[in-house]
């Protein structure tokens, strides 16, 4: 399978809308998808699996800092490399427009996806209690900051 990422375009969006749905329990609609393109501080990667959609990750930039608060793969592509690609160009292209540290938050029942961001250089710096609902659960906050 060949992994290209690109950029978030307007045309990427109803199918992400509908792989949200089908991902989380609480879901980005199609015009939260819409409002990213519309925000000079949000910054959205699309990856591609052989040319069709498989998943989609950004963040929000506050003052030199990343919020990424969005994480999303496809059922059919998941555990074949498709968050690592996305989270490794996102934090590529975030560094070089100057982002010194990421942050998120991830189920705490979560393993892969924690296992996936501690390779990456995430730790977790503490837990938001209730974060999560339907079903209630709470957030690991995890940082990746580039020391000086």
């Amino acid at each position: 399978m060949r992994i290209e990422i690109r950029e978030l375009q307007d045309a990427d969006i109803e199918i992400l809308a509908q792989m949200e749905a089908e991902a989380f329990s609480m879901p980005w609609t199609a015009q939260d998808f819409r409002g990213l393109l519309e925000r000079s501080y949000c910054f959205y990667l699309v990856a591609l699996a052989d040319g069709e959609i498989a998943g989609c990750c950004g963040y929000t930039d506050l003052c030199g800092e990343a919020d990424i608060d969005n994480v999303v793969v496809g059922s059919r592509y998941r555990n074949q490399g498709v968050a690592q690609a996305m989270l490794e160009e996102l934090i590529a292209r975030g560094e070089a427009r100057g982002v010194e540290a990421f942050t998120l938050e991830v189920r705490v029942s979560n393993a892969a996806a924690i296992h996936i961001y501690q390779k990456y250089g995430f730790r977790s710096e503490g837990i938001r209690p209730g974060f999560y609902e339907k079903p209630r659960e709470d957030a690991m906050i995890m940082w990746r900051r580039k020391f000086k």
